[in-house]
């Protein structure tokens, strides 16, 4: 049966242009047309036009819709200025008001900022700070990373060697991958939100006691090579939409102090608002010495990233031997990219309050069907991120056409059918998202 949803344009990129994760030889994908606010206009071989609300924020960055207007005054005004130039030797001003801004919402004392191309790097560079860090402070043998099972912080070399080593998209690749210190994943958490707005966190209190003896020994076995501690807080992302309690963050803060470890924060999936905090840390109110952001950093619009950083790491690289931090992208704090992050990250500031607290209730009322299909392992919610787990891997396909005929687009993987859309989908466009992924799990795997 030809695809309601293929397109001309679907149809040469098939076998010519390589997608995430996907044979070239692999499903024909669905063609955009247009995207404005939360939709997505697909276009069909006949022509005609199929209009879906983007579930995924275009994996998770989105986080505005498209067409934004006040991104788009930024984007436009910035080309009428300039729209590159190198940061050797160079700065100008839409990066030093990023970092003004940046440094200002951080967590904690944060005092310095490093962008990068994308989050993959911003976290490449991280590790690289951590290693330096170490060496300045008279420990150069201090090469490896202690980290948790079930992250994943992105698909270059060194970020992969700190994703899951056995279940994480990067075990084809065991011989060139550095040997990272793993613990146990923490135990799931779920935070519940009374009728009156109380918050509280659950979990099964003996796993967490079990979990923290053993983190806490295996840092004291390996104390004298371990340079950071790398974990997303609060909430894995592609790792599997894992919860897991602020205690255990809280944990790992005491682990690096008492190891003289940095504690290095990936907040690219779960910064800006995503999880019901400014950033995911704060539930723990716990401080990292590095983060990583990205995602929602420029709203969808451009790839940036940035790491940030306490005045104590800064410090320590600049009293080192190379007195930099080593690496040096060529399109390293683009002009545009950071002007279009300004406006993003401001408009973060002054809406995510409004947003994210409605996106959420609406995701948990409405999913909680799901967790009646015979199918259904789990459905869980924790800010602007609503989760069905499956008992079983996803049929991909099926979800995906029985969601698009639902008006919903999504993209499921390993056992997950997720949400993570924009911010400002209105009440409706959340119902709709919520209802058309039940229906789509129901049809497929009901």
């Amino acid at each position: 049966m030809p695809d309601p949803f293929g397109s001309p344009v679907a149809a040469r990129d098939r076998g010519l242009v390589w997608h995430p994760y996907a044979p070239l030889d692999g499903p024909e994908p669905y063609a955009v047309e247009s995207a404005t606010g939360v939709r997505l206009t697909l276009t069909a071989p006949d022509g005609g036009r199929h209009e879906v609300v983007d579930a995924m924020a275009s994996w998770w960055c989105a986080v505005h819709g498209y067409r934004n207007p006040v991104l788009d005054a930024a984007a436009h005004e910035q080309l009428d200025r300039f729209s590159h130039v190198m940061f050797g030797g160079l700065t100008h001003e839409p990066a030093v008001r990023l970092a003004e801004r940046l440094t200002a919402m951080a967590p904690g004392p944060m005092a310095h900022v490093f962008f990068a191309d994308s989050g993959s790097v911003s976290v490449e560079v991280a590790l690289k700070l951590s290693l330096q860090y170490q060496a300045a402070r008279g420990r150069p043998k201090r090469q490896r990373f202690l980290t948790v099972r079930g992250g994943y912080h992105g698909d270059t070399f060194a970020a992969m060697s700190v994703c899951d080593p056995v279940d994480g998209m990067h075990s084809a690749f065991p011989g060139a991958l550095a040997r990272q210190v793993f613990a146990p994943r923490p135990p799931a958490a779920r935070l519940v939100v009374t009728a009156t707005g109380d918050e509280r966190w659950e979990t099964d209190r003996l796993a967490l006691q079990e979990w923290t003896t053993e983190v806490r020994a295996l840092a004291a076995t390996h104390s004298d090579e371990l340079a950071a501690v790398v974990v997303e807080p609060v909430l894995q992302g592609a790792g599997g939409m894992h919860v897991y309690h602020p205690e255990s963050l809280r944990v790992l803060r005491e682990v690096a102090d008492d190891h003289g470890l940095l504690l290095v924060l990936d907040e690219i999936a779960t910064g800006f608002g995503r999880t019901g905090r400014p950033f995911a840390s704060e539930w723990a109110d716990v401080t990292p010495d590095v983060m990583c952001v990205g995602k929602a950093l420029t709203g969808g619009y451009l790839s940036l990233a940035a790491v940030v950083m306490t005045r104590d790491v800064g410090e320590a690289i600049t009293r080192s031997a190379f007195r930099a931090l080593l690496h040096g992208p060529t399109f390293m704090a683009n002009p545009l990219a950071c002007a279009v992050a300004d406006a993003s990250v401001e408009l973060v500031e002054s809406t995510w309050k409004d947003h994210v607290p409605r996106v959420g209730r609406l995701l948990s009322e409405h999913l909680e069907p799901a967790a009646a299909l015979p199918h259904v392992a789990d459905v869980r919610t924790l800010g602007a991120v609503g989760v069905v787990q499956l008992t079983s891997p996803v049929d991909v396909p099926r979800i995906t056409r029985a969601a698009l005929e639902r008006g919903v687009w999504v993209r499921p993987f390993r056992d997950l059918v997720y949400t993570m859309p924009p911010y400002v989908c209105t009440d409706d466009d959340v119902r709709l998202i919520a209802e058309g992924i039940v229906g789509a799990v129901a049809e497929a795997h009901g």
